[in-house]
């Protein structure tokens, strides 16, 4: 299967994976028959986006400063619009700062 038509067999896979966490694990069910590496790549960057996201409302609940919980949503909201535009693009392109780190978690999930 060449590029054009591995990733027009995984665009759908890697839309609903930035859609919700449950989206996310939707599709990793989804490509478990087929192993598309387009729908693969952009599932290791949702999941890693919907982790941070619950990771980082752990951390900000504690502080009472909006300016401080304004600044991680817009951080998580400009990764998760990042990764969900590639997707809808075909594009490979990995989310700033913790892009890589995801890809290399998430190694043996898709």
């Amino acid at each position: 299967m060449n590029t054009s038509e591995e990733i027009s067999a995984g665009k759908s896979n890697a839309i609903v994976a930035y859609l919700t966490i449950i989206g996310c694990i939707i599709a990793i069910f989804m490509n478990m028959d087929s192993r598309n590496k387009f729908a693969g790549f952009h599932i290791k960057q949702a999941l890693g986006i919907h982790i941070l996201y619950f990771l980082l409302v752990a951390l900000v609940s504690g502080f009472d400063n909006w300016l401080i919980s304004f600044a991680f949503w817009i951080f998580v909201f400009v990764l998760w619009v990042y990764g969900f535009v590639g997707a809808l693009q075909g594009r490979k392109t990995i989310v700033p700062l913790v892009g890589e780190y995801f890809q290399k978690w998430f190694d043996k999930l898709a």
